[in-house]
């Protein structure tokens, strides 16, 4: 099934404590294996992670400074069609 976004960034590959310009939605594809999104707060605690299956993509919503490490991964910053 498709989905619709608004396209906010470039593409990062392996993101490492990436706060995507401080966006509020970034989408993940996980690319050749499986792959886990960890998301930490501005002081790197960990607030969660999520499971992401061999190129299947998931948008994640938080906090503007908030940020994503996601190894396998391609991502970038997105908006929500309904903001």
């Amino acid at each position: 099934m498709a989905q619709t976004f608004i396209v906010k960034g470039s593409v990062v590959t392996d993101p490492v404590q990436n706060d995507f310009s401080y966006a509020q939605f970034v989408r993940i594809t996980a690319v050749g294996s499986a792959a886990t999104a960890t998301i930490t707060d501005a002081d790197s605690t960990v607030l969660g992670t999520v499971y992401i299956a061999q190129n299947e993509s998931v948008i994640l919503e938080k906090k503007n400074s908030d940020k994503i490490t996601c190894s396998g991964s391609r991502a970038s910053a997105v908006g929500s069609p309904r903001s």
